[in-house]
């Protein structure tokens, strides 16, 4: 019974995590017109998926700090009780989060969980001084860390860019367009019809999708950016996939029927599934409302945020996927001046809002659960 209630609420943890996080990856893709919604989602299922499955390799070190030993005695983190308590406040939280369609951090939603959990246990002997090393400093500096990096790697290929004389150009778009008119049928009234005239759209994020023009090294520019930008998201899905899945297979540990490994497939077919069935929202978010993206400000973010999350993993430091890649986007708006501030400053307070919403719903749960 406990192994399943485990195994349960671990993979719905990861679920939750696939729905708020897997776009975020191939965001920039989607916003910048690089390529519709269904492919974006796909390219990051496939390369998040690979992630998850190379995690037994290259990010075995992040399994011990999100199995709450260190923060509570090993007693209590090895129990069932303990960690259905902290994927279901987890996974609670990003759900509600995602049906509301704010991008937080799975990463934040364990830390909270694994908070409050051991609150519940031990009261003030937690062990906070792990959990401030271990924990709240890398998560509260990463998306500093983002922003700073993708303003400075956004200036410095644009720069290369105006070197290599590779111009700006967008489209002209000639359409039809379709508009109610009222035509007059008696002295006293008017009735309306339907009225088809020519459109001509100049400069619009709607009608009009921006291109590189030039050739470098007798290839086509928009080509290579378009390329570049591809593999750039595939490398950040690959790095969620490899920072997140030992998070959560972390909470399988007690379950001795499990191996490692079949803790991380399990796992990351929970997170496909998730971001299959349930990303629209949060993509339309991280896409569209942080900042205007264009192939270029997408490649720049992809690139800062998928280095920091491949080195953080390997180093096994818990830094936020969804903190870097946020960050790391509004950092190219911030240079490029087209940074919806409003919204970032939501996406900032639920932020703040994710780890006691997670702390609580885990406290209750643990205390609620028998022992």
């Amino acid at each position: 019974m406990w192994v399943f209630a485990v195994f349960v609420t671990t993979v719905f943890l990861a679920y939750a995590n696939g729905a708020n996080d897997n776009f975020k990856g191939v965001a920039t893709l989607f916003g910048s017109q690089t390529t519709n919604y269904k492919v974006a989602i796909w390219w990051a299922t496939a390369t998040t998926f690979a992630g998850s499955i190379c995690s037994v390799i290259l990010a075995s070190a992040l399994l011990k700090n999100f199995s709450g030993k260190g923060l509570v005695p090993d007693a209590i983190a090895d129990t069932s009780s303990f960690h259905i308590a902290v994927a279901l406040g987890a996974a609670l939280t990003v759900i509600l989060a995602t049906v509301t369609g704010f991008p937080i951090s799975t990463t934040h939603g364990i830390t909270g969980a694994l908070t409050g959990a051991g609150l519940a246990a031990i009261g003030m002997e937690l062990n906070f001084a792990a959990l401030g090393k271990s924990f709240f400093i890398p998560l509260l500096a990463s998306p500093l860390i983002a922003i700073v990096l993708g303003i400075i790697l956004y200036s410095l290929l644009h720069y290369l860019r105006m070197a290599l004389k590779i111009e700006k150009a967008w489209c002209i778009c000639v359409g039809n367009q379709q508009k109610l008119i009222p035509i007059a049928i008696s002295s006293d009234s008017n009735n309306l019809a339907m009225s088809t005239t020519p459109n001509l759209a100049i400069d619009t994020k709607e009608n009009c999708s921006q291109r590189y023009v030039g050739n470098f090294w007798g290839i086509d520019s928009h080509k290579i950016v378009d390329t570049c930008h591809f593999l750039s998201a595939g490398a950040v899905s690959f790095a969620r996939g490899l920072n997140d899945t030992p998070k959560i297979v972390a909470l399988l540990l007690t379950v001795t029927a499990f191996s490692i490994r079949g803790g991380m497939l399990a796992v990351g077919l929970g997170m496909a599934i998730g971001g299959l069935l349930n990303a629209r929202k949060v993509a339309m978010t991280v896409s569209n409302k942080i900042t205007t993206l264009n192939p270029g400000k997408g490649l720049a973010a992809n690139v800062v945020t998928g280095f920091l999350v491949i080195f953080a993993s390997r180093m096994g430091v818990p830094v936020s996927t969804t903190h870097v890649s946020v960050g790391s986007i509004f950092g190219v708006g911030v240079i490029s001046k087209t940074a919806h501030i409003g919204m970032f400053s939501k996406v900032l307070s639920s932020w703040f809002l994710t780890l006691p919403i997670a702390a609580t719903l885990s406290s209750i749960t643990y205390l609620l659960l028998p022992k």
